[in-house]
């Protein structure tokens, strides 16, 4: 069952608690692989992981890869759950509810100041896929992140990245975190209703939803970092984003296992690259349209760029994300941050040899 929407009221009233999040793993949206075979190496071995939205486009190679049976290729059962935002599947990941989550690898500098190692073990994009969009009426308010002060802006959730990276382009453009006010509405419906109703002046968001904003005229794009020159030019270089990320000890631990979800998950983005937005459309579950197709290969479209093809990180992208972090992170930016340990690029780039 799908709960977008209570999450999102609960964050947007602070009601969210990290402790309700226990629970998570059991009871949301989730789906299994077929996967077979004895338990013996790996094979066969149960792995759960939770996805920020397994119906946001910049996290499709989660589905995909199961839709495509390459988790079973691997003798793996792999089982995926779904929570609106990345920071869910963050603190359900740390909590020991799953053993892997697909989210941004920000996370993973943020949870290394915090005294959690975490890694990202296989990177999918090189672009945070995200848009700032603006409401037509605030349109000729906000022409650019220097029009953010005095504003009402939609993230995800409070922590998650869309939070992060406003609060970036923010004090980037001379406004101080203080002089707005984040508003957690989630995505989907209770984000485009929030631009509808002027509970926000514009937001953070990624596709399907973006396709869905224009459609419907209730937004513009004031910001487009789905592809990695918009990246360049909102952030300063290359912004890695949805990738597998793990706890450290249960990868040195679980190497056999891990090799293969990164053999798996290099396969669809080597798929990916030769196929088009319509055949990746294809290939997903029916209801992640909502009943237009073609709008939803569309998005597909919009941001493919984003995503690498053999999921090794990008030279120069923990440098940016650090970067941007520290522009408003006090956390961040008075730590002492070990890029080396927040990645690893062992396992794809043996997939992809």
């Amino acid at each position: 069952m799908r709960k977008t929407a209570r999450y999102a009221a609960l964050a947007a009233t602070g009601l969210l608690a990290l402790s309700s999040l226990t629970a998570c793993a059991n009871d949301a949206a989730g789906t299994t692989s077929t996967g077979s075979g004895s338990t013996g190496d790996g094979k066969g071995e149960k792995v759960k992981i939770m996805v920020g939205g397994l119906d946001k486009v910049i996290y499709l190679p989660a589905m995909l890869t199961q839709r495509l049976g390459y988790f079973d290729a691997e003798g793996l059962d792999v089982q995926l759950l779904s929570e609106p935002a990345g920071v869910q599947a963050e603190t359900a990941l740390v909590s020991g509810q799953v053993q892997g989550a697909v989210g941004f690898y920000d996370h993973t500098l943020d949870l290394q100041t915090k005294g959690k190692h975490i890694e990202s073990v296989v990177q999918f994009s090189r672009a945070p896929g995200e848009v700032e969009l603006v409401s037509d009426k605030a349109a000729g308010d906000i022409t650019s992140p220097k029009d953010f002060k005095g504003k009402k802006l939609g993230i995800t959730g409070l922590g998650s990245s869309t939070d992060f990276l406003t609060k970036y382009l923010a004090v980037k453009n001379g406004v101080k975190i203080s002089d707005f006010t984040s508003v957690a509405v989630g995505a989907g419906p209770t984000f485009i209703s929030a631009l509808q109703k002027g509970s926000i002046d514009g937001g953070m968001t990624t596709d399907p939803t973006v396709a869905q904003v224009l459609d419907k005229k209730a937004g513009k794009i004031l910001l487009d970092m789905r592809t990695p020159q918009g990246s360049q030019e909102a952030l300063g270089g290359p912004y890695p984003s949805s990738s597998l990320y793990m706890q450290t000890d249960w990868v040195n631990s679980h190497k056999s296992t891990v090799q293969k979800l990164v053999n798996a998950f290099v396969k669809t983005l080597t798929w990916m690259s030769t196929h088009s937005a319509s055949q990746i459309a294809d290939k997903m579950p029916a209801d992640y349209s909502q009943g237009d197709k073609a709008l939803y290969a569309q998005a597909i479209k919009s941001t493919l760029p984003m995503f690498t093809k053999d999921g090794v990180m990008p030279a120069g992208g923990p440098e940016t994300v650090e970067k941007v972090l520290k522009a408003f992170n006090p956390n961040i930016k008075n730590a002492k941050i070990d890029l080396d340990q927040t990645y690893t690029t062992e396992f794809a780039k043996k997939a992809a040899g």
